[in-house]
């Protein structure tokens, strides 16, 4: 039997395979067989996804089939009496699976112990049943066809490398699913968002097979030794020491990406995150690397992934920001603690409406990024002097995209923003920002004939770039919308000012007041005289909104499909997805709810 790195004989007997591989040299008889039905596991795990994302994307394109046939049908239809009638099953399985929290209405509301302590959000029954079934899947993998009645020591090698093989094939969607330029964001029509949530679960599943593999191993050897002797060969032999590293970054990355405390510390999480990350990968690849197992092959494959996603972005942040005379930023301090920050982009751009971008502010911090929604864009000339453009690529040269954000100050990086913008002359800075983006824009309104955007505080920049193209597209004939009405929630009328200058250009808008109904209610009025209404389109209410009502009353005279969109604080988020669901047979509804949780 041949010794082990820094081991004797019998001690690397006892070790075995360190990284969920293939066994080593005078390894029990029959190991060869565990290695391939580690393999095939490891590959059903593969196919187990791959088919996941198929029947998604079955889904989609079903979904963005039915949605083209809508619009084309409803061009020149004011009726629409047919795509408002419900579909009985599809409105079940909308109301019980695909919009339904796990109790009651709580999904986007956060559960706060307290201003400083956040425990996170409930996901949705459609999300809570594909994260248990993926759990089930892991656990029952890592325990299958294992023959327990075989010596301790032996069970637990099996056990140790079925982990460990596991671990590492998960580290493959775990990688893909963390990057902002995941491509199945916009193959399977899922947000960000949607898939940040099963990033984090992945991520626990990887730590609890990798804590699964070294315990077994710890505990395989302590059954023949001692677990001293066990601690002294896992931090001696140089492949079982990087694992041993690889495992302890594995565990803190869990401890510190727990909600408590990413929220609380949120910056320092994602130094700290990406650190330990590196740390993680560094061990993994040496304890693979020195006994050349089979699985670096997938660590290579997640490692790659990672880096080409991390590399587009610096690609496009540089392509985006840079030359042409790079991107200026004007910040202005508004009323309610909240800035306009608009960009000229060094290159134009192509904004569509639900859109959202990561804004870097070098004055600030080189490393920290923040996504913000698109409030507005607008494409305009700047000629220098008297030269005027003479072809296309001039004229290209020439025109610049202005792309404004509405930011809150809060803590931290936004309260950094608004307190420096508010001390200088007329709450008004001129400095410099990168624009990483756009990102998102998955859902497209214009096969709805009745259009509900719903808003809570600043997230009216989700609302107000659908408004302007919902109105766009009907003075043209190129939607199915008839009705759009935007409902508003704000605390005082002072916070009207952040979207002041956008909603002026829409009031001013062609057949505005054939399609668009605003109604804004003000949680917070200092006094009755603030309340009035400007039009019979543009009305002012005192208090919050009863959803329930607001919806029933446009169910009455629905125009086709309703689309009910809605971005705010959790609790108003919640509100609206529990009226929707709550009318689901009363006719056609789809539901969006925006949201970054984090």
């Amino acid at each position: 039997m041949a010794p082990k790195e820094g081991g004797s004989p019998t001690a690397g007997a006892q070790q075995g395979g360190g990284g969920g591989g293939g066994p080593p040299g005078g390894a029990p008889t029959g190991s060869t067989e565990a290695d391939v039905v580690n393999e095939m596991l490891s590959k059903h795990l593969v196919v187990i996804l791959g088919g996941i994302s198929a029947a998604l994307l079955i889904w989609r394109l079903s979904m963005v089939l039915i949605k083209y046939i809508r619009t084309v049908a409803c061009l020149t239809n004011d009726s629409q009496r047919y795509f408002a009638a419900p579909s009985t099953k599809i409105s079940w399985f909308k109301k019980n699976v695909l919009y339904a929290p796990i109790f009651g209405k709580r999904h986007n509301r956060e559960f706060q112990l307290s201003s400083a302590v956040n425990v996170g959000t409930l996901p949705t029954r459609f999300q809570l049943v594909f994260l248990l079934a993926y759990f089930a899947a892991n656990v029952a993998f890592c325990v299958i066809t294992i023959d327990y009645s075989l010596p301790y020591a032996q069970v637990a090698r099996l056990v140790r490398n079925r982990t460990g093989v596991l671990s590492v094939i998960n580290m493959i969607p775990l990688f893909i699913l963390a990057g902002r330029n995941n491509p199945l964001i916009y193959l399977l029509g899922i947000s960000f968002d949607t898939y940040n949530l099963i990033h984090r679960w992945l991520g626990r599943i990887v730590i609890l097979e990798a804590l699964a593999h070294t315990l077994a191993f710890l505990a395989g050897n302590a059954q023949t030794k001692s677990w001293a002797a066990a601690f002294t060969t896992a931090t001696t032999v140089p492949y079982m020491l990087w694992g041993f590293i690889a495992t302890c970054a594995f565990v803190a990355i869990g401890v510190q990406a727990a909600s408590i405390f990413r929220h609380a510390f949120y910056e320092i999480f994602k130094l700290l995150h990406i650190a330990l990350a590196i740390v993680s990968i560094v061990g993994l690849w040496y304890h693979l690397a020195l006994k050349d197992l089979p699985q670096l092959k997938w660590l290579q494959i997640a490692v790659v992934g990672w880096a080409v996603e991390r590399a587009i972005r610096i690609i496009l942040v540089g392509y985006r920001n840079f030359g042409a005379g790079g991107t200026k930023t004007l910040v202005e301090a508004l009323p309610g603690g909240s800035c306009r920050v608009t960009v000229t982009m060094a290159r134009p751009w192509n904004f569509k409406p639900g859109q959202h971008a990561y804004l870097y502010f070098p004055f600030i911090s080189y490393l920290q990024s923040h996504p913000f929604s698109v409030a507005w864009s607008d494409e305009g000339e700047h000629l220098d002097g008297e030269k005027l453009p003479m072809d296309r690529h001039d004229v290209l040269t020439k025109q610049k995209t202005t792309v404004s954000f509405i930011i809150r100050g809060r803590t931290g990086f936004t309260g950094t923003l608004y307190n420096k913008a508010a001390a200088c002359v007329d709450g008004r800075m001129v400095t410099r920002c990168l624009v990483e983006g756009p990102y998102g824009g998955l859902h497209n309104m214009h096969s709805y004939g009745t259009v509900m955007l719903f808003a809570g505080g600043v997230g009216i920049t989700q609302a107000v770039p659908h408004v302007r193209d919902l109105v766009v597209a009907y003075s043209n004939g190129t939607a199915a919308t008839r009705k759009v009405v935007l409902v508003w929630v704000i605390q005082s009328p002072e916070h009207l000012e952040w979207i002041r200058p956008w909603m002026t250009e829409i009031l001013s808008m062609e057949k505005r007041r054939e399609v668009l109904r605003i109604m804004l209610f003000v949680s917070r009025p200092r006094s009755t005289k603030e309340i009035h209404s400007p039009s019979a389109t543009v009305q002012m209410f005192p208090g919050r909104p009863n959803v329930d009502t607001l919806l029933g009353m446009e169910m009455e005279n629905q125009v086709g499909t309703l689309g009910v969109s809605v971005c705010g604080p959790g609790a108003l988020s919640d509100e609206v997805r529990r009226a929707v669901r709550n009318r689901q047979y009363h006719g056609s509804i789809d539901f969006v709810e925006e949201a970054f949780t984090w």
